[in-house]
C-alpha cells in the first residue's frame, strides 16, 4: 500500500492527487480503529467511527465525477466502469452496515463489517498502485488545476478543507495613496477623456458632475460663466441663461462688490479661497470659492461651491456600520 507515495509527497499542498492519499491516510486510521473497537461492549464508538467511514462517498462521487471523466478524455475507460463498479458494491455494504446499526445487531455487524473493510483496502491498493499513477501520467497540470471547484461542490473526507490547487497568492493591500503601479487598463478607452488620473466618456463626467451634492458654478478667467451642475436640490436655482453671462451680473448688487474683489485677488494670485456659511431659509448654506490655475499657475478662472450642511452640522460622535436593514 502506498507504493506511490513517495511521489506524491513531492506534489505541492492541495494537489487533487496529494488530497486523495490524506484521505486515504484517514480511511485506513479508521480501519484500524474498527478493527479494533469492541461493538458489543462499545456500540457508540463504533458508530462514530463507521459514520466516519462513510463520508468514503465523497471520495466516491469525486472520483466518479471529476477524475474518470478527464480519464476517459484521454481514452482510459477502465475505472468508470470497474471502479465504478467496485464503489456500488461497498456502497451496499455501506446500505446494509446502516441497516444493521439502527436495529443495532451487533452479530451482523460484527459478521459483515471485514467485507466492508477489506473492500476498501483492496480499493485503496488498486488506486495506489494502478489508478493514481497512471492518471498522473495521463493528465495535463492545467486539466488538475481545474479540479478545486467541482472538488469543493462535492466534499472532502478530511475535517479541514484542503487548501485551493493552484495556490492563490494573496495580495497584500495597498493603500490608494501608496499605490503607484500602472495597469493594463479593463475598460475601453473609445469616446472618452484623457484626465488627469483616469478616462472617463463625456456622459460619465456630465453624470458625475449631476450627481455630486453641491452646487458648483465655473467662471473662466474672462469672467464669464461657463458651466453649472444641474443637481435635483440645488441651493440656488440656476438656468441656461446663465451660461456666457458676466459673472457680476450673477449675482445680487449687494453682494456683487465682495464676488467682485474675491475674483480680483485670484487673478492676482494673492488668495485661493474664501469661504462663508450663513442662515438662508432655516438652512445653514456653506459657500467656497477656489481659484482655478493650470499647471503653469496660470489663472484659469474660479469655481463657486455652495452645499447645504445643515444636516452634517447635527452629526455626532461616529458611525461606521450600515443601518439599511
Amino acid at each position: 500500500m502506498n507504493s506511490f507515495l513517495t511521489t506524491v509527497e513531492k506534489l505541492p499542498a492541495g494537489h487533487p492527487v496529494k488530497v486523495y492519499y490524506e484521505e486515504s491516510t484517514l480511511i485506513q486510521n479508521l480501519i484500524l480503529e474498527l478493527n479494533e473497537v469492541n461493538t458489543g461492549e462499545d456500540f457508540q464508538k463504533y458508530f462514530n467511527i463507521f459514520n466516519q467511514l462513510t463520508t468514503i462517498e465523497k471520495r466516491f462521487a469525486r472520483k466518479e465525477n471529476q477524475l474518470f471523466p478527464y480519464l476517459e478524455k484521454y481514452g482510459w475507460e477502465g475505472p468508470s466502469q470497474g471502479m465504478w463498479s467496485f464503489h456500488d458494491n461497498l456502497r451496499e455494504q455501506i446500505k446494509l452496515l446502516h441497516k444493521y446499526n439502527s436495529d443495532k445487531n451487533i452479530e451482523k455487524i460484527v459478521e459483515n463489517l471485514p467485507y466492508l473493510t477489506q473492500g476498501i483496502e483492496r480499493l485503496l491498493s488498486i488506486e495506489d498502485e494502478r489508478l493514481f499513477p497512471n492518471a498522473m501520467g495521463l493528465l495535463k497540470e492545467k486539466d488538475w488545476e481545474e479540479f478545486y471547484v467541482g472538488d469543493e461542490e462535492i466534499g472532502w473526507m478530511l475535517k479541514e478543507k484542503p487548501v485551493q490547487y493552484p495556490a492563490v497568492e494573496e495580495i497584500a493591500y495597498v493603500h490608494p495613496s501608496e499605490d503607484f503601479s500602472e495597469r493594463e487598463l479593463s475598460f475601453s478607452t473609445e469616446n472618452t477623456f484623457h484626465l488627469d488620473e483616469g478616462y472617463m466618456t463625456p456622459e460619465q463626467v456630465n453624470l458625475l458632475l449631476r450627481f455630486l451634492p453641491i452646487d458648483i458654478t465655473y467662471v473662466d478667467e474672462n469672467d464669464k460663466v461657463i458651466f453649472y451642475n444641474r443637481g435635483e436640490d440645488r441651493v440656488f436655482p440656476r438656468s441656461k441663461g446663465i451660461i456666457g453671462r458676466e459673472v457680476k451680473f450673477c449675482h445680487p448688487p449687494k453682494s456683487v462688490h465682495m464676488v467682485l474683489r474675491i475674483v480680483d485677488e485670484f487673478k492676482a494670485g494673492t488668495k485661493d479661497m474664501a469661504e462663508f456659511w450663513f442662515n438662508f431659509r432655516g438652512r445653514i448654506i456653506h459657500i467656497r470659492y477656489f481659484a482655478i490655475r493650470d499647471d503653469k499657475k496660470a489663472y484659469k478662472g474660479v469655481i463657486e461651491m455652495s452645499q447645504d450642511i445643515t444636516e452634517i452640522q447635527k452629526l455626532e460622535g461616529e458611525k461606521r456600520l450600515l443601518d439599511w436593514d
